[in-house]
């Protein structure tokens, strides 16, 4: 789990870029002169508001937020604890939630909401909204898994010294050495989080430990790490002693510290697989027998009330309402017999699939590269704003793609000299049909994630938690509906295209069923490896892949669907009310330049802009 207060810095899927819980070797006292060193002493920190707009106030909370998080200001691009990590214990928990009441204690006592302008009160209400949801689940803590095959800080460390920690001076390599030989503490600290758990009654399933241990096996070796350090060091063009220097000093801390941490890590892991035996039902509901913790978790990645029966429901209707559609392009190409029989053909058929070799994975990510390269002449006829951050396509690195998504993406910095990236999981060109890849494309980089998320960096007028912050339902939402935007102006010209499209759609919709199913419902894995293998054309080791993340990231797959239908109801909406006048664009940009909302807020934003328009 990320640490509660995180959840006020970023998205809570590792999908859209905030990536796997963090770990820190840090003492209680070397976190206080952490904070210090990068924030004011909290008695100067918060004037009161005749000295202190609300703006600066809450970023101020930010900051103090992100004080505790080396590793997240090393991600904004910073360099300040340049060679910590995040500190993972029990008590830095404590500090981030105690941190969090005061915070919003401060806010409450410090300024009157009623006098605010209109967009400080929303500011105002989405801290205090965002503060209250984070304090609410932290009730559950021990519930939440700290990580797993899914993601976590065992798989992350790799990957976030490449594609986060910049050398560009000597001190910079010095800093990335003294992280790699802080790896053992890292993971010690992370393998502690799972046994607390163990012991306390909320273990992992079964078949989850092995896949973790697995993933830690393939990064012990180091070979990423040393890549990318020796490729970052032979381009800052030091003299040859210092290079070797610093190249002995990094092969002592990866022989020692780092390989050590992986090593002991792995086996303990491993003896937890043998302390833990899975009964027929997996979901939380084994530890959560009122359904609060389930119902928190709804409320939390839907931001709705809607019920986990509301949500199987309307996850059944729409999964049949989208397999008419398919039957229909199924018809357009002369198909002879059943929906089922189509699925069989689609994920069978050698014309959908590029070969499992380099050849193969590298046709897939230029394919990509020429999906966006096309898309990119059309936004003006959809937005008037556009990202200044560019996006590439990168293949997910082979020692964590077991454990990594089938596609995803990461944002870009603080400043904007890293650009957004969006990842395809290559391991198993079976699993990746290019049909399916105009629509994966849409949804992670141009107009989906890497439109939303770029922009709602860049705009500086938002207090930074906003333009830093995360809402599953509007980001996973606007990405579901960025996948059906291209249609309308004429793309998916390839039936079996468009088929891909409604694919991906009745995925998010199978999820609501099938999260709904193994979470409330008591349902089986096998019951929901079956469902999805009954009634999406998917391959199968996409849906056993699934399922093994439903049941460790429970609740979070519900908030596609749910907010792809509420922006398209509220476009209907003010298509409706508002006519001829109604402009595609405005709406459009309505809704990216607010940051992510909880979806009655993004509601009240899209009446206002209905208002302006008619005035």
């Amino acid at each position: 789990m990320m640490r509660s207060f995180l959840f006020l810095l970023c998205a809570s899927t590792a999908i859209t870029g905030c990536g796997a819980p963090s770990n820190t070797a840090q003492t209680p006292a070397t976190a206080e002169a952490t904070t210090k060193t990068t924030r004011k002493d909290s008695s100067e920190a918060h004037p009161k508001s005749d000295q202190q707009s609300l703006t600066e106030h809450l970023d101020q909370f930010w900051e103090d937020q992100v004080a505790l998080s080396p590793e997240y200001q090393t991600r904004l691009g910073r360099k300040t604890n340049y060679d910590r990590w995040d500190d993972r214990s029990p008590e830095a928990d404590d500090r981030s939630i105690a941190l969090l009441r005061t915070q919003l204690a401060d806010l409450q006592t410090t300024f009157d909401r009623d006098s605010l302008s209109k967009e400080d009160r929303l500011n105002y209400d989405l801290f205090v909204r965002n503060t209250e949801d984070a304090l609410a689940r932290d009730v559950f803590r021990l519930q939440h898994y700290p990580l797993s095959q899914f993601r976590g800080i065992h798989t992350s460390i790799p990957v976030f010294l490449a594609n986060f920690h910049r050398i560009d001076t000597i001190e910079d390599a010095r800093a990335y050495i003294a992280r790699v030989n802080a790896v053992d503490k890292v993971l010690d600290q992370a393998a502690n989080a799972l046994q607390l758990r163990l012991e306390a009654g909320f273990a992992l399933p079964e078949f989850s430990y092995p896949l973790i241990a697995d993933a830690a096996a393939n990064a012990r070796d180091g070979n990423a790490v040393r890549a990318d350090f020796e490729k970052k060091i032979t381009e800052l063009d030091l003299d040859t002693e210092k290079t070797a220097d610093l190249l002995s000093s990094f092969e002592e801390a990866l022989s020692g510290p780092y390989a050590a941490g992986y090593t002991t890590f792995e086996a303990r892991v491993r003896d937890m697989a043998q302390a833990t035996t899975d009964t027929g039902n997996l979901g939380v509901a084994r530890f959560d027998p009122d359904g609060s913790f389930y119902e928190a978790l709804l409320r939390h990645y839907t931001t709705t009330d809607l019920t986990a029966e509301e949500i199987h429901d309307l996850g059944l209707n729409e999964v049949a309402r989208i397999q008419d559609e398919m039957r229909i392009i199924m018809k357009s190409v002369n198909f002879e017999g059943s929906l089922e029989d189509f699925f069989v053909f689609m994920q069978t058929d050698k014309q959908f699939y590029l070969p499992d070799m380099d050849e193969g994975r590298q046709n897939y990510l230029d394919t990509a590269r020429n999906y966006i390269e096309d898309f990119m002449p059309r936004l003006d006829e959809l937005f008037t704003i556009r990202p200044q951050a560019s996006v590439e396509v990168r293949r997910v690195e082979p020692f964590r793609e077991r454990s990594a998504g089938k596609a995803f993406y990461s944002q870009p910095d603080e400043r904007g000299t890293r650009p957004g990236y969006f990842y395809a999981n290559l391991a198993s060109m079976e699993d990746m049909p290019l049909y399916q890849l105009e629509a994966l494309v849409y949804h992670e980089a141009i107009p989906g994630h890497h439109m939303q998320r770029a922009l709602q960096i860049e705009q500086t007028d938002l207090p930074m938690f906003r333009r830093f912050g995360g809402t599953t339902a509007y980001t996973e939402g606007w990405g579901l509906y960025s996948e059906l935007l291209p249609k309308e102006i004429g793309y998916y010209q390839d039936p079996y295209s468009d088929f891909g499209r409604l694919a991906m759609e009745l995925w998010r919709a199978a999820r609501l069923v099938v999260d709904t199913g193994l979470h409330h419902k008591g349902w089986s894995m096998g019951q929901a490896i079956a469902y999805l293998q009954q009634n999406t054309p998917n391959p199968k080791g996409d849906t056993v892949k699934a399922i093994e993340r439903y049941i460790v990231y429970p609740g979070q797959a519900t908030a596609y669907k749910i907010g792809m239908l509420q922006i398209l109801a509220l476009r209907t909406k003010a298509q409706a009310e508002l006519g001829d006048q109604f402009d595609i664009r405005g709406f459009h940009d309505t809704i990216l330049r607010a940051g992510p909302l909880p979806l009655d807020i993004l509601e009240q934003q899209i009446d206002a802009w209905i208002a302006s328009e008619r005035a």
